[in-house]
């Protein structure tokens, strides 16, 4: 959900910005974002027990060459691609030596088709399996930016090398705020093996399949590739909450990130006219375990504490990412100010609303606390909405004829009908 609110959010910020009297409040960055084309590295587990003939009568590692040479001929030409490989070249029973196995066969950037199904076929199944390594080495291949890369894992096992321990490594990849997205796929119906790809798919917001099939897999990997052109362009404005109101940073409409330590509560003001509308709503991200029974507020308080409104929930049917947003209008509370505009009086102040994010987060034990959690807060000021209209006799006069006329008809109808019947039962 994002590049047409995004761009609507910071438009409007700048509007009100120039309409507003008082100090500026701060903005989210509104330079024309620099076009950065998707970029997605496939990263492939190709040890020994890929060798496996399961999928459809066929052996993994063939199954998973013939999904990638059909992504490779599909991938659209804007998306640039890499594919990593990991336990594809020691032969050697030395761990020490086979837990560093891993290349990059095809860098990351446009597509050279031929060449990269070239890459794909030559490889056989070999060694052992340093996802936690290729991982973190995806992740460097990918680079920095202000667009979300996406990382697609393919393996039919868990990790046989760690430390580094993989899901622990997604989880660092996330605290880094780098927006890097892992999807996992797994080809084996092994149960250590899904609760591990799940945990690195939670901790970076990604998602954890199970592909049984050729058909699967090859339709999966499409589709998460296609998911990539999705992401946003524009890397949200980073900003500080406060732990009052009065303190707290202005800001306009806009995308801002920041992060909130366990239990915390973090201010935020914005200013709001008579007339507007305020919505906002914040994101946290789980990008750790914690204890269970936690939750994400988000509440708009007035200047004094005075709350005027408290955020529903927004799940997405995420289990990894808490949101809740909120509307407020200023109308509610300044009518008489907005009554003294529309007369031309002087211009009114705008009601300064604090919004105040916290979280009932818990750190299980041996959990870092620090940084904070991932927010991300989305900020909109737009016209209130006019109350509905009442309803009024004049606009129902064509209803009311036509349900007399309807009645009217149904009762002649009725009525013919009983003396027919009447009629025919004498006879008889």
């Amino acid at each position: 959900m994002i590049n047409f609110r995004r761009s609507a959010a910071v438009l409007l910020g700048l509007l009100a910005t120039t309409a507003l009297t008082g100090p500026a409040p701060a903005a989210a960055d509104d330079e024309e974002p620099v076009a950065e084309p998707p970029r997605v590295e496939l990263v492939l587990d190709v040890s020994g027990s890929m060798r496996a003939a399961d999928i459809d009568g066929h052996s993994r590692i063939s199954v998973a060459q013939q999904a990638f040479n059909e992504v490779v001929d599909a991938l659209p030409e804007e998306t640039q691609l890499g594919i990593r490989v990991l336990g594809a070249t020691y032969r050697g029973k030395d761990k020490k030596v086979g837990c560093q196995d891993t290349q990059q066969i095809v860098p990351v950037g446009p597509v050279d088709r031929s060449a990269a199904k070239a890459a794909v076929a030559t490889l056989r199944p070999t060694g052992f399996t340093p996802v936690g390594l290729a991982l973190r080495s995806a992740a460097q291949d990918l680079g920095t930016g202000a667009t979300t890369r996406r990382i697609v894992l393919i393996t039919d096992g868990e990790d046989t090398c760690a430390p580094p321990d993989p899901c622990e490594v997604a989880r660092e990849l996330a605290a880094q705020g780098t927006s890097l997205v892992v999807d996992t796929l797994g080809l084996a119906p092994d149960e250590k093996v899904r609760r591990q790809l799940l945990c690195i798919a939670g901790a970076t917001g990604g998602t954890y399949t199970a592909a049984q099939s050729a058909e699967e897999l090859t339709g999966r990997i499409k589709q998460l590739v296609e998911r990539a052109r999705d992401t946003h362009t524009r890397a949200p404005t980073v900003v500080a909450g406060a732990n009052a109101c009065d303190s707290a940073p202005l800001l306009a409409p806009g995308v801002y990130a920041d992060r909130e330590a366990f239990s915390e509560h973090r201010y935020y003001r914005v200013p709001v006219r008579p007339g507007q509308e305020l919505r906002a709503s914040v994101s946290m991200a789980l990008d750790r375990p914690v204890n269970r029974d936690y939750g994400v507020l988000l509440r708009a308080t007035a200047a004094d504490g005075r709350e005027l409104v408290r955020g529903a929930d927004a799940g997405s049917g995420r289990a990894d990412v808490l949101s809740a947003g909120l509307r407020w209008s200023a109308t509610a509370d300044d009518e008489d100010a907005a009554e003294a505009e529309e007369t031309s009086a002087p211009v009114v102040e705008p009601t300064t609303v604090c919004l105040v994010v916290s979280n009932s987060f818990a750190a299980r034990p041996g959990t870092a606390a620090t940084p904070g959690m991932p927010v991300e807060l989305t900020i909109d000021v737009v016209a209130a909405a006019p109350a509905p209209n009442g309803p009024d006799l004049g606009r129902g006069w064509m209803l009311l004829v036509l349900l007399t006329v309807a009645g009217l008809l149904t009762g002649l109808l009725a009525g013919l009908l009983t003396r027919w019947w009447v009629a025919t039962w004498r006879e008889n």
